[in-house]
């Protein structure tokens, strides 16, 4: 595999840039020559001629591309408004072809019943590459129709973009269309073609995690039940004015979905306080504000282009981020990118989004690379000096921000956990760690709420505790205490059991009968007896009176109904056992 990346920004140029290209092609065995064309100028006439001159020179060459926000030429920025590829594929095992579709003509679910279609016809896939519009648009769907394609097919590419981060206006084409609204898919495969495939943000999390309250499609509404631009104004002071989108570029949100992490980008602060995403985000997960440090997302793009050097590429191509083209500038954007020209000739665009499959599962990506390593034929050794680059250049570089917000992290995790224990605490009774009297009336109130109707109640008082606290003293008691406790944690649970007074317990049991209750009584009687055959200072065995009750919906108006007939089989099980103990020894 073998590639030429040019840029031109005149007819003239691409002429000689074309003849160039038709050389190459002769000098090269080749099976399929490639063209992909990305380009700032959204001029539907202007393209058109650009594609004609380049099908007619090179007849049978595959030819697509897309506008962007920027183009990567030689791992770097390149500033002129066209970049053109040209990838010689040289086994003859290889194939590429191109398709596109209309969003105007077809739905999402069509477009990708359409592409399963294509793959099937064409076992040789083993690749598909995406270019499509996506401004405006909702692009769920899309990702659930490509996740339906067979699980060892990899799917990848960047959304169209325009040069003004404004415009919602972009373009797709290939060699015989031009689609102001639709979408490109390029089929790679043969037995001798191998991609390697991977994202990385290198921004990190900041803060607590903020809960998605409420949220439509991509506009997210609330987070933690208030508006959701509030978050930027408290923490960040961020203002919605005409700067919001550049102000928060630095500042995506970062949550996990899919098994991955995820970034999504506010665009837009509306009126009524919600903000407008990149794409959609998903209501119900937890979010942290995320922050981008120069230094920590350049040691994130070594660590990547340390890992494809065992991969050995012979060609990459980066889908990168419009947010991060503007977070570093155009002078300095280049740096996240220049370790992948060291291993390879490096293209691509900065995009409105990013697609990746991980798994199974195709994922649009905001704040991203997404980088697409190929060769053909078996990896040669590259070694590691290509990267000269090395870790000793970070040293000492941490910036003020990465240091603060490595501080930030760490204190916010800490007051998480302070937080997280206090509220155990709370509910926890301190002696046997099982849950207290507060936790059993808040799921007491839950059964009330008709949150739970099929439950059993079980009511358990130990036996003989004023002895063992008079004989022994109260340490021993609170120690008589616990074991009991962990008989009672054994059988029916940690999630289940209460202590709600000196020596009573509770357990509060989903869907059990009658057969069940039974059992796990049985169950607790031979704990009992098992604890009782060890060694202990108790004169007598550790006993516990016991009785429940399962909820009868024919009877039981409340939970208390229910409670009660299980504290009545207690107290006649107590009485059972004061019959044949000493009434002395009745606490």
């Amino acid at each position: 595999m073998k590639q030429i990346q040019t840029s031109f920004r005149t007819i003239e140029a691409l002429d000689e840039t074309v003849r160039k290209i038709r050389q190459w092609s002769r000098n090269v065995l080749g099976s399929v020559v490639l063209i992909q064309i990305y380009t700032e100028i959204l001029d539907r006439q202007y393209i058109t001629d650009v594609v004609s001159r380049i099908k007619k020179s090179l007849p049978d060459a595959v030819i697509c591309g897309c506008s962007s926000n920027g183009n990567i030429m030689n791992g770097d920025f390149a500033g002129d408004s066209f970049v053109l590829v040209s990838s010689f594929f040289e086994y003859p095992s290889t194939k590429v072809e191109a398709l596109s579709f209309d969003y105007n003509d077809m739905s999402q679910k069509e477009i990708t019943e359409s592409l399963r279609k294509a793959v099937a016809e064409r076992p040789w896939v083993t690749g598909v590459q995406m270019l499509s519009k996506i401004r405006g648009m909702s692009m769920t769907k899309l990702c659930e129709g490509l996740s339906e394609l067979p699980e060892d097919l990899q799917i990848f590419g960047g959304a169209a973009f325009a040069a003004d981060l404004d415009n919602d206006e972009s373009c797709v084409f290939t060699g015989d269309k031009y689609l102001e609204n639709g979408i490109v898919f390029v089929l790679y495969g043969g037995e001798d073609l191998h991609i390697n495939t991977r994202f990385l943000t290198g921004w990190k999390p900041l803060g607590s995690y903020l809960h998605v309250t409420k949220a439509e499609g991509s506009v997210l509404k609330e987070l933690n039940g208030q508006p959701a631009y509030d978050i930027y104004y408290k923490y960040l002071h961020i203002k919605n004015d005409e700067h919001f989108f550049f102000n928060t570029l630095e500042f995506p949100f970062l949550y996990r979905s899919n098994d991955i992490d995820i970034m999504r980008a506010p665009t837009a602060s509306n009126q009524d306080g919600s903000l407008t995403m990149t794409s959609d985000i998903e209501e119900g997960v937890l979010a942290r504000i995320a922050y981008g440090d120069p230094w920590t997302i350049l040691e994130t793009t070594h660590e990547a282009g340390r890992d494809l050097l065992t991969f050995a590429p012979e060609a990459i191509t980066v889908y990168s981020c419009a947010a991060r083209r503007t977070f570093w500038g155009n002078k300095e954007v280049g740096k996240e990118t220049e370790v992948y020209q060291m291993i390879a000739p490096t293209s691509g665009f900065y995009t409105a989004g990013e697609f990746l499959r991980t798994g199974r599962i195709v994922n649009q990506h905001n704040v991203t690379q997404v980088i697409v390593a190929m060769r053909e034929g078996k990896a040669r050794s590259l070694p590691e000096e290509l990267i000269h680059t090395e870790n000793k250049e970070f040293e000492g570089k941490v910036s003020m921000i990465n240091r603060m917000a490595t501080f930030i992290t760490a204190t916010t995790r800490e007051l998480e956990e302070a937080n997280r224990r206090l509220q155990e605490m709370a509910v926890r009774d301190a002696l046997t760690g099982v849950w207290n009297k507060t936790a059993y009336f808040a799921r007491i109130n839950k059964i009330n709420a008709g949150e739970q109707k099929d439950f059993a109640v079980a009511v358990f008082d130990m036996n003989g505790l004023k002895g063992i606290n008079d004989t022994f003293g109260h340490e021993c008691g609170d120690t008589a205490l616990q074991h009991v406790a962990n008989n009672l944690r054994a059988v029916f649970g940690e999630d289940n059991l209460y202590r709600i007074g000196g020596d009573e317990f509770i357990t509060v049991i989903d869907r059990a009968d009658s057969a069940a209750m039974t059992e796990l009584f049985a169950r607790l009687d031979r704990e009992l007896e098992k604890f009782n055959e060890q060694e202990h200072i108790y004169k007598s065995p550790l006993s516990i009176s016991k009785g429940y009750s399962v909820y009868d919906s024919a009877e039981d108006r409340e939970y208390i109904d229910t409670f009660r007939k299980a504290d009545n089989a207690m107290y006649r099980d107590k009485a059972e056992y004061y019959k044949l103990h000493d009434r002395r020894r009745r606490n």
